[in-house]
């Protein structure tokens, strides 16, 4: 078969197009030298481009999944958990013609879904006139029993449908995967989007590619119209298992991305038939659910007992009609493969069309004649189970052994109605670019079906996946296969849509802080320790390390010896490391607190600590401020090389410069509800408890205060300020009044009691209206300490005799900060004290 090449303008060829050589539909070519018409367009601009160009925008995508943190959890990955997502920069095209064919067959089958589930939990008179087989509903674990009667507003079960499709070697779309109750992908094809619509920006522009923005700007007002009440401010959450869920990101960018509350098990609570969201200012009813939780998984109290993923009594909930929960609890039974071959028969009876849009060729081994032909033609077909099963592996009956294909044969004779078989597709090819080439690889398309009162609304787009490669026909995200971005292309130019409202639409202002989870408190609040210790741990590595760097290696100096005591202040010297410690075993120690994660508080250690908290309400970060939090994990990632002082000073500089950032988004972009609060209260308990450390360290001897008096200032910040205001040679009393007692120096302890009284004075009240005293107590009792500090006796003996003390007025100070610590966490996260309320 001739190979067909592309040539730019001028030049010899730049890219070679390589159609597949195997008898199977291929997506841009026709025939041998015949690029379909959808993809002549495209071909042509990406022959101009050229390979070095395509290259570079290859680059430019993956910088952008990376500055995005758009990863896909795979557990058991040598290379971490999260794995960062991939897009081919070739995307998928579907005609109009094509996509008109597309677009009425899924809508049909929504349809006809959502039809037989209202029958299967409702009358179930497909079951008596025979129409489905009871042993498909009753022995089938999606069925849910305890769901049967349960009203369901506008008769939905299934808001949100997804199908896999496959082309057959004929050109025919199938049906080859039902996704009916808490289809994932959608949120990774408006992030595809995005990044094609970057890299390549004329040929999307030119392509006349439909948005997919009215897609969910129609899913979330259909979610909207849900509500039992309240519709016109509905509270509604995504209930998501947690940061360890392999779509995590999905589910918090769709959150984000859609205005809804991100929700884990914990967040939630039935109390009185309805389920609320425990917040700071007490129990908020929750009116609509999006669930990314498997519903048999939703309520240990009377689904799966050993769910630790639900919440107890949201059936109750949902049966007595305070809450609505998209897709409806059950509708996992629309997945069931079994399904497959009784769906014609159902459609002409239930919509009196018949099918358009048929299922890929399945045969259930509870009917003789079905098990008869699996039997006879077991090598030509795949086995599955019977029920929708993500535990179970399919069998690829012609890979068998003989003794193999016996057990299975036993099996299926066995238990007939645990099987189905379904034929083997020839999946249809799409080009993939390759190093210098372009490629043909296997390609599965899932596209969406929104269902709301007033109808239905098909993304025009969707999420295909790619094969690992043209002889590998993997296509999972597990297994290492790529994803597309899908175009949809349109005969006329296409409007921008956006989900912000059109600017003549009336919106009452609304200033009232949005419900924060206790959850998202809780993590908000230890986020602003972490970034405030790594700071500071930076800081002051960085300040021994430009001393140490000037030393002799013979003898690293009394002042090094010093400096060292400081690593103390922040639990980082060791018990194993020596008091006399020789130049090059400190030099090694302070290199691994830079670069080794299996070092204590090390620097690697904690920006996992942070990754890990970040991640967990990353729904409410910016982008901007999550590009930020990446590029930190990204600059940390450097290596000592061959000049380890050099590199890890410009190391520790870029940290300061990425924390810095962090810091300024945090003050400058987040509105001041509780969110920021906690995240500012903990970033100012850090600061201020490592710095009164810091101070009882550097002056704990009289001796060698006058060494460790610039190291001070310099991790806290303050040689400038210090240098502005004295001009001259650093005095023991100056540098106390600027880092204890100056309220004007940001970095100073009096500034931080300052912001942490304000924050305090702002948090919800208890239930008799009164302020938390635990808190301000203790707050108060560290500012009367501070200010009864006497810095002209502090270097007296009788003052240097009080540090030393178990007295000490600043590890009194440092003890009291951290119960404001244990205060807020019983008071407002695990809610171990009062209640509060709002």
């Amino acid at each position: 078969m001739p190979s067909p090449s592309f040539s730019a303008p001028t030049g010899p060829d730049q890219l070679r197009f390589h159609p597949s050589p195997w008898p199977v539909f291929n997506e841009a070519y026709a025939s041998s030298d015949e690029v379909r018409p959808a993809w002549q367009r495209l071909f042509g601009s990406l022959s101009r481009l050229g390979p070095e160009e395509l290259a570079l925008r290859t680059d430019n995508a993956s910088r952008i999944i990376r500055e995005h943190g758009i990863t896909y959890n795979v557990y058991g990955d040598p290379k971490g958990i999260d794995r960062p997502w991939e897009v081919d920069v070739i995307p998928f095209i579907i005609s109009p013609q094509d996509w008109k064919v597309l677009e009425a067959g899924v809508i049909q089958r929504a349809r006809l879904l959502n039809k037989l589930l209202a029958d299967i939990y409702g009358p179930q008179k497909l079951l008596r006139n025979g129409f489905l087989p009871p042993s498909l509903v009753f022995s089938n674990p999606n069925f849910l029993r305890p769901a049967h009667g349960i009203p369901v507003p506008d008769s939905i079960y299934i808001h949100l449908h997804a199908f896999d499709l496959v082309r057959s070697p004929g050109g025919q779309w199938w049906v080859s995967e039902d996704r009916t109750q808490a289809p994932s992908g959608s949120g990774y094809a408006l992030e595809n989007r995005i990044v094609l619509s970057r890299v390549l920006p004329d040929e999307f522009r030119a392509s006349h590619v439909q948005r997919l923005a009215s897609f969910f700007n129609s899913q979330r007002e259909t979610l909207r119209r849900l509500a039992p009440k309240n519709r016109d401010n509905p509270l509604i959450v995504l209930f998501t298992p947690g940061p360890h869920n392999e779509t995590y990101f999905e589910h918090a960018y769709l959150a984000r991305y859609l205005g809804f509350t991100l929700v884990e098990p914990g967040d939630l609570t039935v109390r009185d038939s309805c389920l609320f969201l425990k917040t700071l200012e007490g129990l908020q009813q929750v009116d609509v659910m999006v669930r990314r939780v498997e519903d048999n998984f939703c309520d240990p109290l009377e689904l799966n007992p050993d769910s630790y993923l639900g919440v107890p009594g949201l059936l109750q909930a949902a049966r007595s009609g305070n809450v609505a929960i998209a897709n409806a609890l059950g509708s996992g039974l629309g997945e069931t493969p079994a399904f497959f071959g009784f769906l014609p028969g159902l459609c002409k009876h239930l919509l009196g069309e018949p099918i358009r849009l048929p299922s890929v060729g399945t045969w259930w081994c509870g009917h003789g004649e079905d098990q008869k032909h699996v039997i006879d033609n077991l090598d030509s077909l795949v086995i599955k189970s019977a029920f929708a099963s993500y535990q179970q592996k399919p069998v690829i009956g012609g890979q068998l052994s003989k003794r193999e294909r016996e057990r299975l044969v036993s099996s299926i004779q066995k238990r007939p109605y645990d099987f189905v078989a379904q034929e083997q597709v020839a999946l249809s090819y799409a080009p993939v670019l390759a190093q210098s080439h372009i490629d043909f690889r296997p390609v599965v398309l899932r596209v969406y079906v929104s269902a709301g009162k007033n109808g239905y609304m098909v993304m025009p787009g969707g999420l295909t996946r790619v094969a690992v490669s043209p002889t590998t026909p993997v296509l999972s995200m597990q297994g290492g296969g790529t994803t597309k971005d899908t175009w949809v292309l349109s005969n006329a130019p296409v409007r921008n849509i956006s989900l912000l409202k059109a600017p003549w639409v009336h919106t009452a202002a609304h200033r009232v802080a949005a419900e924060i989870p206790s959850r998202v408190a809780d993590n908000l609040f230890w986020l602003g320790r972490y970034t405030e210790r790594l700071e500071d741990t930076v800081r002051l590595l960085r300040c021994v390390l430009r001393r140490i760097s000037s030393e002799s290696s013979a003898d690293p100096g009394s002042e090094t010896q010093l400096l060292a005591h400081l690593l103390k202040s922040m639990n980082l010297y060791p018990e194993n490391l020596s008091e006399s410690f020789g130049f090059d075993e400190f030099r090694d120690y302070l290199l691994s607190l830079v670069f080794n994660l299996k070092t204590r508080g090390s620097l690697q250690h904690q920006l996992q600590g942070i990754r890990q908290i970040a991640s967990s309400v990353r729904d409410r970060f910016s982008l901007d401020t999550w590009r930020i939090l990446n590029q930190l994990q990204l600059d940390a990632r450097a290596r000592a090389g061959k000049l380890p002082m050099v590199a890890t000073m410009n190391l520790l500089n870029t940290l300061i410069v990425d924390l810095s950032a962090f810091s300024g988004m945090e003050m400058e972009n987040m509105t001041r509800g509780h969110g920021w609060r906690f995240l500012d209260l903990g970033r100012r308990l850090e600061r201020a408890s490592n710095l009164a450390g810091l101070v009882k360290t550097g002056f704990w001897d009289k001796n060698e205060v006058e060494v460790m008096l610039e190291p001070l200032l310099e991790v806290a910040d303050s040689v400038m300020t210090y240098r502005r205001r004295y001009f001259a040679q650093v005095e023991p009393t100056a540098v106390l009044d600027l880092l204890l007692l100056d309220a004007t120096n940001p970095r100073s302890l009096a500034f931080q009691l300052r912001i942490l009284k304000e924050h305090l004075a702002q948090l919800p009240t208890e239930q008799n209206g009164r302020r938390p005293a635990g808190e301000i107590d203790r707050l108060n009792k560290v500012d009367d300490f501070l200010h009864k500090l006497d810095l002209r006796t502090f270097f007296t003996q009788q003052g240097l005799g009080k540090l030393r003390s178990k007295s000490n007025p600043l590890t009194t100070m440092q003890h009291e900060l951290g119960g404001i610590s244990e205060d807020l966490t019983h008071r407002y996260f695990t809610h171990s004290v009062r209640q509060v309320n709002g």
